[in-house]
């Protein structure tokens, strides 16, 4: 109820112009607040447990914050509050220190997110004090002292690793066609070349960081495996998850699940955060 609605009753007295005896306008202002916050209370959201909790998304690589986008109306639905991360790419300390940067800004426990490389970003950032659950999707999961370069040398590579190109200066990019058949091929045509042109290129020497802690030892972790993943191996996917004990979704995706089912990503976070207390 707005300030306007809630002051209805008082100007419905004034407009009338009868002589009403002071207590009885007190008492007529009594049951008028009493009813208004009774609608304020019977109007909370199903969700209203989530309405306290934040959901901080954080982009691999190739990418940016809008990766996100088909995701984040269906968490703000449900009443969470939705913060993306822009990692600058350019080292694991720098997108660590981007994603620290807003869990500061945060007071209410956060659900910390992230895809592909920023499943090595929140293994780093996620000891904060203020993160209560993490979820990877389709996301590396580096063990203490290991790096993202480090996982998944004992299967074979993905094939969408041949898709990856250095610049001069150490930048990676992929190519529009592995964008389009390796990254999103569950995608339309007319958004792969969209996101090929507006890829976030990463320095690839920050696959070779290494984490200095595993936050998903000490936090309960959700896990969505992509099943048709050609930049991560599934394999390697599920075995970071049962290594994790995450609660793990499969879904029959591209390395993008997030933009290719995002009812079923949304539903994933939204049960991490139904279970934070």
């Amino acid at each position: 109820m707005t300030p306007v609605e809630a002051s209805a009753p008082l100007s419905a007295l004034q407009v009338s112009r009868r002589r009403v005896p002071s207590g009885a306008v007190t008492s007529f202002l009594s049951v008028a607040a009493a009813l208004a916050l009774l609608s304020l209370v019977t109007a909370v959201p199903a969700h209203a447990a989530t309405a306290a909790k934040t959901v901080v998304l954080v982009h691999g690589a190739f990418a940016d914050g809008s990766s996100w986008d088909k995701v984040i109306p269906l968490l703000l639905a449900k009443g969470l509050k939705v913060v993306a991360v822009q990692n600058p790419l350019t080292s694991l300390a720098d997108d660590v220190a981007a994603t620290k940067r807003v869990l500061d800004g945060q007071t209410a426990p956060v659900i910390l997110v992230g895809h592909s490389w920023g499943g090595t970003v929140i293994t780093q950032a996620g000891d904060d004090a203020k993160v209560a659950a993490l979820v990877f999707v389709a996301a590396f999961a580096p063990d203490e002292g290991q790096a993202s370069a480090d996982l998944g040398k004992d299967l074979a590579p993905p094939p969408g690793s041949t898709s990856i190109h250095p610049d001069a200066a150490g930048y990676l990019y992929l190519t529009p066609e592995g964008v389009a058949k390796d990254f999103a091929q569950d995608l339309p045509a007319v958004q792969t070349k969209v996101m090929a042109a507006t890829q976030g290129p990463i320095l690839g020497k920050a696959f070779e960081e290494k984490v200095s802690t595993a936050a998903w030892k000490t936090k309960p972790s959700w896990y969505i495996v992509a099943e048709k993943d050609r930049m991560i191996q599934p394999d390697l996917e599920r075995a970071m998850a049962k290594k994790m004990k995450a609660n793990t979704t499969t879904l029959p995706t591209s390395h993008v699940a997030m933009l290719s089912r995002p009812k079923e990503v949304a539903a994933t976070i939204l049960r991490a955060a139904d279970a934070v207390k």
